[in-house]
C-alpha cells in the first residue's frame, strides 16, 4: 500500500526533502547548478534530461549501476522488496547504500513500497523491441505482443495449455500469470523438448533475440507456439522477460557485485626503506627538472605550428635527459605545468624558462619538490598520450593541445588514496588497483577504458616524482594528500632483516571497502598546506648537499653526492659530465678548460678552484692540462673584418695556411702576422678549433671578449589552468556556492508556488500583468499593512522572473523591499515591474 502523501513527482520529492539533501544533489551532479535554476520544478525537469542522466549514470560504482538496471526492469512503482528479489543475492545493507546514492542524485524517488526511477533513466536503461537491457533481459510478454493480432495471441494462449479469453488484452494477461507462476512454469518446461530447454538456456542470460527461419525446426516451432520466444521483426524472435526471469531463478543479473573488490598487497617494505627510496626518486626528479632547464637555458626548441614540441625536438631532449622518449614527455610536461616553461611569445616562437624558474631555483630542495608534485597532483595534462592520436586521426604531441583530460587529477587522487588505505610499506598489486577502480567507475560499453590508463600512468609518474617508493606510498605522498600521522594505517613490520616480505596471495589487502577513505586537501589553503606538511617531511630525508669534489689522476671528478649550486654550476663550465647516478663523474678535456678560459677564468683562478674543493690532491695529470690550454689559448685572436686572425709568432699562421682543413675559411694573408678570412668570426673560431688551435675572440679594442651564456626567459606566465569536467566551480566556495544556490532555489520554488489571488488576464505560469498606477497603489498599500506580495520582473538584461517581496519604502520611482526569493533587502525600479498580485489568505 503506497502512503498517503507520497510525492507524484521528481520536483514533488524534492520539495519534500531539507536542504542538505538539495546541497548532496548539486554536489554529485554539478551541472544542474549551472546556471542556478529557479525553482525546484525547473530543478527536476534539469536532472532528467538526457544529457544529465547520462553523465549521473556513468559516475555510479558498478553496484548502484546494477540497482538501477533491476529497477528498469522491475514494475513501476517497484516496492522494496520486488528490487530486493531482483538482487536476492546481494546484502541488505549494500542494496540500502546504492539506493541512498540513487536517491542522493535524483535518480531514484519515492518511498520504499513505490520506488521510481527518473523517466529518462528508465529509457535508458529498460529492454526495448529491439535492444535488450544491461541486464539480459529483454521486453515483456504485453510488449513484445503489442503488434500481434487477436487470433494469434489466442493461438498462444491456447498452445499453452490455458483457456481462450474475449480479448487480446486479457489473453495477454494469462500469459502473462502463467510466465510468472513458478509452478506452473516448471510444468511447461518440464513437457518441453530437450532441445527447445537448450535453445532457452542460450537465451536466458542475454541477449535475448535469436533468428529463425520462416520454416522452424520443431523444437523451435513448440517454443514459438507457446509464446516462450515471440517474433519481434521478420525473422528474429526473443525470449520474453517473465519466462528469462523464471529461467534465472527471479535474479536480475548472473553475477552481483555488491562490494567494491579488494586492493591486494603485492609486497611489504620497511617504511623507512619506502621513504628513502622515494626520496632519491624526488632527489633525482629535481636533477632532472633542473638539467631540462639548464639545457633549455638559453632558448629551448622551437614552437611547432599547430603547439607542442616537434618529434625530433623531443627526441633531442630524451637523449640530453638520457632517459626514454615517453620519461622526457612527462618532464617536459610537468616543469610546464608547474610554470617553469613557457613559449615566448616571440614572431620566432621558442619554448623557454620562466621568471618564475629563477625563483624556484632559490627556494629549499624539499619545498621545489613539493611545487612539483602538486602541481602535478593537480593538473590535466596527461603525458602518457604523447605520441596517440586525437579524434582527427592527428599525432598529440608534448606541450601541445589535446592533452588534457578532466579526469585525470581524481584518478591520481584516487590512486594515490587506494595505496595510502594499505599498511605502510605495503606496495599494492596494480591490477587490482585497476579492477578497483572500474568498479567504482565502470567504463561504458564499446568505450575506452580511460580511468584504466589513467591509473596506470599515475602509478609510474607517482614512482618517478617520488610520491611513492617501490610502489608503496611514502610518508611525505601521504601528506601531500592531506592526510595526517593520526589517519595514515597503522606501520605493518615483516620482521625480516632487509625489510621485505612478499605478501602471500590474497593474504593482506586494503582495508574494508566501507571504510570511509581518508580526506584529500581539496581547496587551495589545504593544498598549500599539504605541500609544507610534505616538504617539512621530505627534508630529512634527502641528502645534504656537499662542498667537494674527488679529483682522480684520469681527469676525472667524482662527486659523491648533490653539489651545492655555485660548485655545480663553475664545474659543469669547468668539465663534462660522464656519469649519473649516486655519484656524478666530471671528465676534464682540452675543450672544457678552455670553455672555463673563454668564461673569463684564467689558469691561476681554475688551480685555485680545484685545490679549495678538492679532498685530494690536484693530480698532476690536470695542472699540466690547465697550463697547456691556458698558454695556448688567446695566442690567436679572431676579429671582425669580416673576421681576421692575428699571431705575434708568423710560423703558427704558416701552419694554419698550409693546413687542408682551412680551404672552407678562405683564408689569406694580409701582413706577416695577420690573416683575413670570409667567414664569420664565430665561424673562424670553430673552424680553429677543430684544427686544434684555441684562439680567443677578440674586440674592437683588441681586448680578449670573455663569452657567457645568455639566459634567455619568456615574459612572466601563469601555469596552465585545468581543465575542469563540467562546469567550473570555485573549489574553495563550493560548500558556500551550492548553500546559496539552494537558498534562491528554494525562493524562487515560493515565489513560483505561494498561493495568490487572482489576475485578470494572467494564465498559470505567466507573470502578472497590471497597470503603472495599480502597481504603484498596490506596493503602497503593502508598504502599510506589511503583507507580502508576488510581482514579476524583468532585469536590465531582459531576464524575467516571478519573486515575492515585502515592501518597506516606496519613493523616487523605486520600491526597497525584503526579497524572499533573494533572501535580502533590494531596490527595484518600478518600470522593470510587470505586474503585482497579493497573496492568499493562509
Amino acid at each position: 500500500m503506497s502512503t498517503p502523501d507520497a510525492p507524484r513527482s521528481l520536483a514533488e520529492a524534492l520539495r519534500a526533502s531539507d536542504d542538505a539533501t538539495l546541497v548532496a544533489l548539486l554536489r554529485a551532479r554539478p551541472d544542474l547548478v549551472s546556471p542556478v535554476p529557479n525553482d525546484l520544478t525547473q530543478l527536476a525537469t534539469r536532472a532528467g534530461t538526457r544529457a544529465s542522466v547520462v553523465r549521473a549514470l556513468e559516475r555510479l560504482d558498478r553496484f548502484a549501476q546494477q540497482v538501477a538496471e533491476a529497477l528498469a526492469v522491475a514494475s513501476d512503482p517497484a516496492p522494496y522488496e520486488e528490487l530486493a528479489g531482483l538482487l536476492a543475492e546481494a546484502p541488505r545493507a549494500a542494496l540500502d547504500r546504492a539506493l541512498a546514492t540513487l536517491r542522493e542524485q535524483a535518480l531514484v524517488w519515492g518511498p520504499d513500497d513505490r520506488l521510481r526511477l527518473v523517466r529518462t533513466v528508465r529509457e535508458l536503461l529498460a529492454p526495448a523491441p529491439q535492444r535488450p537491457s544491461p541486464t539480459g533481459l529483454g521486453p515483456t510478454v504485453a510488449e513484445a505482443t503489442a503488434g500481434m493480432s487477436p487470433g494469434r495471441v489466442q493461438s498462444l494462449v491456447t498452445a499453452a495449455g490455458l483457456p481462450s479469453t474475449h480479448d487480446a488484452v486479457s489473453a495477454v494477461e494469462s500469459l502473462t500469470a502463467l510466465f510468472t507462476d513458478a509452478r506452473r512454469m516448471s510444468a511447461l518446461l518440464d513437457a518441453a523438448p530437450a532441445e527447445s530447454v537448450e535453445v532457452l538456456s542460450r537465451l536466458v542470460w542475454g541477449p535475448p533475440y535469436g533468428q529463425v527461419t520462416a520454416d522452424p525446426a520443431p523444437h523451435l516451432r513448440w517454443l514459438l507456439d507457446r509464446g516462450l520466444l515471440l517474433p519481434t521483426a521478420p525473422g528474429t524472435v526473443v525470449l520474453p522477460r517473465e519466462a528469462a526471469l523464471h529461467l534465472r531463478g527471479g535474479r536480475a543479473h548472473r553475477d552481483l557485485e555488491p562490494t567494491p573488490p579488494d586492493v591486494a598487497v603485492a609486497r611489504e617494505h620497511r617504511p623507512q626503506v619506502v621513504d628513502a627510496t622515494a626520496a632519491g626518486q624526488a632527489y633525482t626528479a629535481l636533477a632532472t627538472v633542473e638539467e631540462l632547464l639548464k639545457d633549455w637555458d638559453e632558448g629551448g626548441p622551437a614552437v611547432l605550428r599547430a603547439g607542442g614540441l616537434s618529434v625530433r625536438d623531443l627526441k633531442r631532449t630524451a637523449t640530453a635527459l638520457d632517459v626514454p622518449e615517453p620519461q622526457a614527455a612527462f618532464w617536459v610536461e610537468l616543469a610546464y605545468v608547474a610554470g617553469l616553461i613557457a613559449a615566448d611569445g616571440e614572431a620566432d616562437e621558442r619554448y623557454a624558462a620562466t621568471p618564475a624558474y629563477d625563483s624556484w631555483l632559490e627556494l629549499p630542495a624539499p619545498e621545489r619538490w613539493a611545487r612539483l608534485a602538486s602541481a602535478w597532483l593537480a593538473s590535466t595534462r596527461t603525458p602518457g598520450l604523447v605520441g596517440g592520436r586525437d579524434a582527427k586521426d592527428r599525432t598529440l604531441s608534448a606541450l601541445g593541445p589535446g592533452l588534457d583530460r578532466s579526469a585525470a587529477p581524481e584518478v591520481r587522487h584516487r590512486v594515490l588514496a587506494l595505496l595510502g588505505a594499505l599498511p605502510e610499506g605495503a606496495a599494492a598489486e596494480p591490477e587490482s588497483v585497476l579492477a578497483r577502480l572500474r568498479w567504482e567507475r565502470p567504463p561504458g560499453r564499446g568505450a575506452s577504458d580511460l580511468r584504466a590508463q589513467l591509473a596506470r600512468w599515475a602509478l609510474a609518474e607517482a614512482e618517478s616524482l617520488g610520491v611513492t617508493g617501490r610502489g608503496a606510498l611514502a610518508s611525505h605522498g601521504r601528506a601531500l594528500l592531506g592526510e595526517t600521522p593520526a589517519q595514515a594505517p597503522p606501520r605493518g613490520g615483516t620482521g625480516r632483516p632487509d625489510g621485505e616480505a612478499t605478501a602471500s596471495a590474497g593474504a593482506a589487502t586494503a582495508r574494508p571497502a566501507e571504510a570511509a577513505p581518508a580526506p584529500v586537501a581539496t581547496t587551495p589553503a589545504e593544498r598549500a598546506t599539504a605541500a609544507h606538511e610534505a616538504a617539512r617531511l621530505l627534508a630529512p630525508l634527502l641528502p645534504e648537499p656537499l662542498d667537494h669534489v674527488l679529483l682522480q689522476a684520469d681527469l676525472t671528478a667524482v662527486a659523491p653526492g648533490p653539489l651545492r649550486r655555485p660548485l655545480a654550476d663553475a664545474l659543469a663550465v669547468l668539465a663534462d659530465v660522464e656519469s649519473k647516478g649516486g655519484a656524478t663523474v666530471y671528465r676534464f678535456t682540452p675543450g672544457s678548460v678552455r670553455r672555463a678560459l673563454d668564461a673569463g677564468q684564467s689558469a691561476s683562478d681554475l688551480h685555485a678552484f680545484l685545490t679549495a674543493h678538492s679532498r685530494t690532491p690536484v693530480p698532476q695529470p690536470l695542472t699540466y692540462l690547465i697550463d697547456d690550454v691556458a698558454r695556448r689559448h688567446g695566442h690567436l685572436r679572431v676579429g671582425a673584418a669580416s673576421a681576421y686572425v692575428r699571431c705575434d709568432d708568423e710560423g703558427v699562421l704558416d701552419e694554419i695556411l698550409a693546413d687542408k682543413r682551412a680551404q672552407g675559411l678562405r683564408l689569406r694573408r694580409l701582413a706577416g702576422t695577420v690573416l683575413a678570412a670570409q667567414a664569420e668570426p664565430a665561424a673562424l673560431l670553430d673552424g680553429l678549433r677543430a684544427m686544434g688551435f684555441a684562439p680567443a675572440a677578440e674586440s674592437a679594442d683588441g681586448d680578449v671578449l670573455v663569452t657567457r651564456a645568455h639566459s634567455h626567459r619568456t615574459p612572466p606566465r601563469t601555469p596552465p589552468e585545468p581543465v575542469p569536467d563540467g562546469p567550473p566551480l570555485p573549489e574553495d566556495r563550493l560548500g558556500a556556492y551550492t548553500a546559496a544556490a539552494v537558498r534562491a532555489i528554494r525562493a524562487g520554488d515560493l515565489a513560483s508556488t505561494a498561493p495568490r489571488k487572482p489576475v485578470h488576464a494572467t494564465a498559470p505560469g505567466d507573470l502578472p500583468r497590471t497597470t503603472s498606477a495599480d502597481t504603484l497603489a498596490t506596493m503602497q498599500a503593502a508598504v502599510l499593512t506589511g503583507e507580502a506580495l508576488w510581482i514579476g520582473y524583468v532585469n536590465a538584461d531582459g531576464a524575467a522572473s516571478q519573486r515575492v517581496i515585502a515592501p518597506i519604502r516606496v519613493e523616487g520611482g523605486f520600491v526597497t523591499a525584503y526579497d524572499h526569493t533573494a533572501d535580502e533587502v533590494r531596490t527595484y525600479p518600478l518600470h522593470r515591474v510587470t505586474g503585482v498580485a497579493e497573496l492568499a489568505d493562509g
